[in-house]
């Protein structure tokens, strides 16, 4: 079973989905207002090899990534350009799109962004207002804090704390310094569209209660961030949709840890980002995807030039195994030996790293040691060497799928109810396999064969002359449980 940390209650859980068999994702994107740096690819990298994991694992993943595209930031960026808030954000966008896609980075099944979402915004908010959960003041709509017992329990901060530490700026009217603003009043030089509170535009943390709940509904299984967005960005989040819902929206928080460089976070407020397509530049695309996944995502990443390319040289070793094995074919030479359990364990001990909080450091510790034993059989030569080379190739090919460590593999952008699914590159190898031991009368490695893809996931249906892997998919009910 698959366990997951989560945030909120500060503990290991195992993976329950509000619908069995389906996973709904919701992680919050960037605002557009300029360049992507390598902090913005951590959860998008991230979260592409955690949803490949679960896929991998025979769920239906529905995943929704926003973009903020209005902000005070981007109508400051735009007043400095001379250019119009749809304008950068249309171009910061496209940019942080095509570097995603040189990371290998599936598309989320969904982008909505805030300026597509407005009636719906303003009528979440409507509603807090006329439950009292919320108070117009000269065109501004705040969020009553005080409502919320609870308020803090993300954090784990207490309300008294926050009170003696919130302060209000002067342009702010609120009953509470704590209260957050949900709508804001627009000057006459600023975008801005009509409510019932007058002109103004979104607060920063309504629009993700609102798309969430609408592409997922109100209550979905991972909500997922970086853990600067727990206080306060998250906390109200959980504050305000509890608040229009009456219960939590949430199943589980999942926070990855930040990029930092010389131990300061990285971001382009301030101006330490940096910038993903010049490292594309000169880097592979593999290596920078991976150096993101060469820790735990909880574990903060002390970036370096150094150590990027330490660790492109070290995954050279998974690239020049992958070389070296991937024109073998399968034998049915079975021959037998102790390493051969150790290779042939692989996938189950690789899974089972990912299947404890998505632990792509020890995965990766499994594919390096893979290729250890590996060299070690091959040096001896003979027999052993072919069937080493084979199974070690079909190893890095499943490891890849979801660590792209050679070059990530393509997966559907959206199969949310799908019935379809694609049979991976490394389940054909291993029917190869299994052919060719029926076909040597090695009915025992068959066997072995077909569980070690039961356990994958994957049933084996025999024809008359081959046979074909079926998806063990968990039946998908209709209705949300």
């Amino acid at each position: 079973m698959i366990s997951v940390y989560n945030t909120l209650t500060r503990s290991k859980e195992p993976l329950r989905p509000i619908v069995e068999g389906q996973v709904s994702i919701y992680v919050c994107g960037v605002t557009p207002y300029d360049h992507a740096h390598i902090g913005h690819a951590r959860p998008a990298v991230v979260w592409d090899a955690i949803k490949r994991h679960l896929r991998r694992r025979g769920y239906v993943v529905r995943h929704v990534q926003n973009f903020t595209d209005i902000d005070d930031k981007l109508i400051r960026r735009a007043a400095e350009t001379g250019e119009s808030v749809e304008a950068v954000a249309a171009r910061y966008m496209a940019e942080y799109q095509e570097a995603m896609a040189a990371l290998g980075v599936i598309p989320p099944d969904f982008m909505p962004r805030v300026t597509d979402n407005l009636s719906a915004i303003i009528d979440f908010v409507g509603q807090l207002v006329a439950r009292d959960f919320a108070y117009a003041r000269d065109g501004d709509v705040y969020f009553r804090v005080g409502r919320m017992a609870d308020y803090g329990k993300l954090s784990g901060r207490d309300r008294e704390e926050l009170r003696a530490g919130a302060r209000v700026e002067p342009q702010e009217n609120k009953e509470d310094p704590q209260d957050f603003a949900l709508w804001k009043r627009a000057s006459a030089d600023e975008p801005g569209w009509e409510s019932p509170w007058g002109r103004g535009r979104p607060g920063w943390h309504i629009e993700c209660s609102v798309m969430s709940s609408r592409y997922l509904g109100p209550r979905f299984d991972l909500h997922g961030g970086g853990i600067d967005l727990v206080f306060p960005h998250h906390e109200n989040e959980i504050a305000q949709s509890e608040a229009y819902y009456g219960h939590p929206s949430v199943n589980v928080w999942v926070h990855n840890g930040l990029v930092t460089l010389s131990s300061v976070k990285m971001s382009k407020s301030l101006g330490n980002g940096v910038e993903l397509l010049d490292l594309l530049r000169h880097y592979q695309a593999t290596a920078l995807r991976t150096y993101l996944l060469s820790v735990h995502y909880r574990t903060p990443i002390e970036f370096s030039f150094e150590a990027l390319q330490d660790w492109q040289t070290g995954l050279g070793r998974l690239q020049a195994m992958w070389q070296e094995v991937q024109a073998l074919g399968p034998s049915s030479a079975l021959v037998g030996g102790e390493w051969l359990e150790d290779l042939w364990g692989f996938e189950r001990r690789f899974l089972a790293a990912l299947d404890d909080d998505f632990n792509t450091a020890r995965a990766f510790a499994e594919c390096f040691e893979l290729v250890r034993e590996a060299r070690r059989v091959r040096a001896q030569g003979g027999q052993a060497a072919a069937v080493a080379g084979y199974l070690t190739k079909v190893g890095l090919a499943a490891a890849n799928e979801i660590l792209g460590f050679l070059a990530p593999q393509p997966g559907p952008a959206a199969d949310f109810g799908s019935e379809r699914q694609e049979v991976p590159t490394w389940v054909s190898m291993l029917l190869a396999v299994r052919q060719q031991a029926r076909q040597a009368g090695q009915y025992e490695w068959a066997d072995r064969v077909r569980e070690a893809l039961r356990e994958a996931g994957w049933g084996i249906e025999d024809g008359r002359t081959e046979s074909r892997a079926i998806p063990l998919r968990p039946s998908r009910p209709t209705q949300e449980a």
